[in-house]
């Protein structure tokens, strides 16, 4: 059943009828779920947190949430992402002439099977999408800005490799 945009297992009704009964098993699911943004149709699906890593896909398109590699995103998606998910959301803002960004993307690519499923970690070319950098205050790149809860919580610009990379993820969202 949909419901504002999210996709939701055993429906509304179902979800409110749990929440009134906290002693019922399947209650501490429906509170511990996150919300996933599907990279690829932008439903926001809720999946029980301790199931992220076991392939979740889709309620909408039946696509994996996660592939291990990171998500390129336009303006609106990246509002949207950041917005809905209750994981981290990093994101990458670099342009296709940029050298250093040209060095680092395999670098953020490892990074992303290394850190999904609990962060999402995105990309967005500020050549298409001005405005969006803009909006962010992007000022060099590469930048990459750690969202958590639909707020920045860390920015760090220049390029990194992986293993600076995850270090610098887990301390921007700790």
């Amino acid at each position: 059943m949909r419901k504002g945009g999210i996709l939701l297992n055993g429906g509304v009704g179902a979800a409110s009828r749990l929440k009134s009964r906290p002693n019922h098993p399947k209650s501490a699911d429906m509170s511990e779920s996150a919300h996933i943004v599907c990279p690829r149709c932008e439903t926001t699906n809720r999946v029980p947190r301790e199931r992220l890593g076991d392939g979740p896909t889709c309620g909408r398109c039946k696509r994996p949430l996660f592939d291990g590699h990171p998500v390129e995103l336009d303006g609106p998606a990246l509002a949207r992402h950041i917005a809905a998910s209750d994981i981290p959301v990093i994101v990458d803002f670099w342009a296709p002439w940029c050298g250093p960004c040209k060095v680092m993307a395999p670098h953020f690519e490892r990074a992303a099977q290394e850190l999904e499923p609990g962060v999402r970690l995105a990309k967005l070319n500020t050549e298409e999408e001005q405005s969006a950098a803009a909006r962010h205050n992007i000022r060099s790149i590469p930048t990459l800005i750690a969202f958590k809860g639909g707020r920045e919580v860390a920015r760090q610009s220049g390029a990194m490799d992986a293993a600076s990379l995850a270090r610098w993820v887990r301390t921007a969202i700790a």
